[in-house]
């Protein structure tokens, strides 16, 4: 039976708001939800480190190991928008099931692959089902839990936890290989969904559209065909640079596509992304301050993962240990982003946390060969990342406030979209330039001097972009 959530109260973004409490029942659908966004995102990071044993053991060369990432990457980003839909027309907790069934039947492929076609298919299928997870996820959780406090703790602390699974799962990912070998870290995976699963039927309400629209086909093919170029694009030139064909072509072909999409949404009857949607403050600003928190961020952790092991010779070990430092006070932050965005407001929040990240982003540039550097380099990346979980939070609070129920997969699709393109742009187009420079220690900080510029500006047009107009939209 669908649930038409469509008449419940909204309220601001700005709006100040008090501490919720969650029933034992709201407890236990927060933890289904953001038990399966933490797994996805375990998944983004799990394997970096287990690579070399990984090709070593299947006989990929150094070149396919690239394959690893992007044969998750690519349907993972690519069938964001769509599947989004497809959960709002026909149901998200079907969605939601489905897709948490395939990742957990491709985890155990990927677990007992006997060569790389068998691999790489498991990827696939995992980049398949997170697809549909993330925003049937996302949706379920701004449907579940009514805007203002209730849903702004639940979104912090889903934030908190897609943060801390990047993190995690490098240490992990480390840990796990040492010990078991790398199919220990596709297992563990395997293991999140088993667990997951059995609870997610009897929780999760079943969601959807109280109409049914016709799918909108033409805009499916264009937006999916179109980020899949774009993601193959952007994760094959992390590897190889921009100037192979096939990157020039797919980055092309990408954003020529990219474009039709948009032609066809302002012609079709029932389109897939809402145009005015697009059009309105909170979507599109929010929407650029998520991008520029994502991409920029996960350029800091890999050109900070090259230093300290490759400057500063820290074990992986060490390594892991600061980036745990990191994830506490992640979740501290977490913890604390509703009482803050109670105070001042998701927009200022979301403005004020950018500043922040990129001020203390800038404050790495400090860094040298050194030893004592490490202690700056753990103080300054956790406060980042605090001030990053606040922009998490806040941004995807933004853009899904005012948003009636029926539309809120297509709200949380763009701000899941959001995410996963900014996972993998930024370390393509910032940190190659640390991996190509003669000087590491010179490349590191010029991607750190990019990215905080980068940051402190996006602050500045977001802010000025969030501006209520005299009509107060």
């Amino acid at each position: 039976m669908a649930i038409d959530t469509t008449t419940r109260p909204t309220t601001p973004a700005d709006a100040p708001l008090g501490t919720p409490r969650l029933s034992t029942r709201d407890r236990l659908v927060l933890f289904v939800l953001c038990a399966a966004q933490f797994m996805v995102a375990l998944d983004f990071s799990v394997l970096n480190v287990a690579l070399p044993e990984l090709g070593s053991d299947l006989g990929m060369s150094r070149s396919a190991l690239q394959w690893a990432v992007t044969a998750f990457a690519l349907p993972s980003g690519g069938f964001l928008l769509l599947f989004g839909r497809i959960g709002d027309l026909y149901g998200r907790r079907r969605l939601f099931l489905a897709g948490l069934s395939l990742f957990g039947a491709a985890s155990l492929l990927a677990t007992l692959a006997w060569d790389p076609a068998s691999f790489l298919a498991g990827r696939a299928l995992q980049g398949l089902g997170a697809a549909a997870i993330v925003p049937a996820g996302m949706s379920l959780l701004t449907t579940t839990f009514p805007e203002g406090p209730a849903r702004d703790r639940a979104l912090g602390i889903s934030g908190t936890l897609l943060s801390l699974g990047f993190t995690v799962g490098m240490v992990a990912g480390g840990v796990l290989t040492d010990a078991f070998g790398w199919r220990s870290t596709m297992a563990l995976l395997t293991v999140f969904a088993l667990l997951v699963l059995p609870l997610a039927p009897s929780l999760l309400p079943e969601s959807r559209t109280p109409d049914r629209p016709r799918l909108d086909v033409p805009g499916a093919v264009t937006v999916t065909t179109g980020l899949l170029s774009l993601i193959y694009a952007l994760s094959t030139a992390a590897d190889h640079g921009f100037g192979r064909a096939d990157v020039i072509t797919a980055l092309a072909a990408g954003l020529l596509l990219l474009t039709a999409f948009t032609v066809v949404e302002s012609r079709s009857a029932a389109p897939l992304v809402s145009l005015p949607m697009l059009r309105r403050r909170t979507v599109a600003w929010g929407n650029v301050g998520g991008l520029v928190t994502f991409s920029m961020m996960s350029t800091v952790v890999f050109v900070l993962t090259l230093y300290l092991q490759e400057v500063l010779r820290l074990s992986a070990f060490e390594t892991g240990l600061v980036f745990g430092v990191q994830g506490v006070l992640s979740a501290v932050a977490g913890s604390l982003a509703a009482k803050v965005i109670g105070r001042f407001g998701a927009r200022r929040t979301l403005v004020g946390s950018l500043a922040g990240q990129g001020a203390l982003i800038a404050a790495l540039l400090l860094l040298n060969a050194h030893t004592w550097s490490v202690w700056l380099a753990t103080a300054a990346l956790s406060l980042a990342s605090m001030c990053h979980l606040g922009a998490i939070v806040s941004y995807g609070l933004t853009v899904t406030s005012g948003v009636a129920d029926e539309e809120q997969g297509l709200a949380t699709g763009l701000v899941t979209s959001t995410q996963q393109v900014g996972i993998t742009v930024g370390i393509p187009v910032l940190g190659v330039l640390a991996t190509t420079s003669g000087d590491l220690l010179a490349g590191v900080h010029t991607v750190l001097a990019l990215d905080a510029a980068v940051v402190l500006a996006a602050a500045v047009l977001v802010g000025l972009g969030l501006r209520r107009d005299r009509s107060g939209n």
